[in-house]
């Protein structure tokens, strides 16, 4: 019999967690014959009882397993986390808690990857409806940007939910970063897809844990991650400012000498200056921003510490160990 494993980022998802659960637990029953389940339940470091009812899960049914981090690490770690679990079964499976992921498409994507010679089986949004007009802007917006600079194209409307099968998920865990995107790394690792169109649920309960700080976050995670654009950038930040040093120049002088009383050369140096300087603390940003991320990397800390944990294991590394 095949094996698959569900893993299920939490992150403050007391409140809908039983009905994922009931709902998703369903679902698989019904491939009973055919599939061996494993839930894997990541709970990132909740505030609320979280950690409590997938415990009391764990009590009543013996395929749930949970990995409970020391605190909040983020999705991109609790993915990591799970997958470094889960690389031992047949296929693997993505769905968040809140049940804006639909559990019943779940024996659609095994088919795909089982059946139909798809190494991937993803969703991707049919819309946006429902989702916040500004967010939504901002989303397009940043897919556009990062899909002209990067030679990595991801799609706006791609998921994290998705069936893979092993081969899949040890290739992402080869990727050892610590500044994780996943979108990115898995458009990058490639395979045989097939994309599903999937209409996002309201949630189930609770609330959207990603505000605008953290999203934007995520985007320049993406960026820096799987584009050098914004290191030419400074370049071409350079190049402009040198030649509009040399306009301003050449400007002021020859406005000086066709009128006599024309006093503004100073003024236009001065904000030659202040413009030279902007920009050279821009590229220093950008520099900055790569050099610190280089930083990370170097130190090696581990992406996450488990804190409780019912699997055999209570550490993880990139390798899986």
């Amino acid at each position: 019999m095949k094996t698959i494993g569900i893993i299920v980022p939490c992150y403050n998802e007391a409140a809908v967690l039983p009905l994922f659960y009931k709902e998703t637990s369903a679902v698989m029953d019904a491939l009973a014959d055919t599939y061996q389940t494993e839930f894997i339940f990541v709970d990132d470091g909740s505030a609320d009882d979280t950690l409590r009812k997938i415990t009391e899960l764990a009590l009543t049914d013996a395929r749930v397993k949970y990995i409970s981090f020391s605190r909040n690490f983020g999705k991109e770690a609790a993915m990591l986390a799970g997958m470094e679990y889960a690389v031992k079964h047949d296929f693997i499976c993505i769905i968040d808690a809140d049940l804006q992921h639909s559990p019943e498409i779940i024996p659609q994507m095994l088919s795909y990857v089982d059946r139909q010679g798809y190494d991937v089986a993803a969703s991707r949004r049919a819309d946006r409806e429902g989702e916040a007009k500004f967010k939504s802007f901002l989303s397009g917006g940043f897919y556009k940007v990062i899909n002209r600079i990067s030679e990595t194209k991801i799609s706006d409307s791609a998921q994290d939910f998705r069936v893979m099968k092993k081969d899949v998920v040890k290739a992402i865990l080869a990727m050892p970063e610590h500044n994780r995107f996943s979108k990115g790394i898995f458009s990058w690792v490639g395979f045989n897809v097939k994309w599903i169109s999937h209409e996002n649920r309201e949630r189930a309960a609770g609330e959207t844990k990603w505000s605008l700080t953290g999203l934007l976050k995520y985007a320049i995670d993406g960026i820096l991650g799987f584009t050098f654009a914004p290191l030419k950038l400074t370049f071409w930040c350079a190049g402009l400012s040198l030649l509009a040093a040399v306009v301003s120049l050449l400007y002021g002088v020859i406005k000086n000498i066709a009128v006599a009383d024309y006093e503004l050369l100073l003024p236009l140096i001065l904000a030659a200056v202040f413009s030279l300087g902007a920009l050279i603390l821009l590229c220093i940003g950008i520099l900055g921003e790569y050099l610190a991320r280089t930083y990370t990397e170097v130190k090696n800390r581990p992406k996450y510490i488990i804190a409780k944990t019912n699997t055999n294991v209570t550490y993880f590394t990139s390798e899986g160990e």
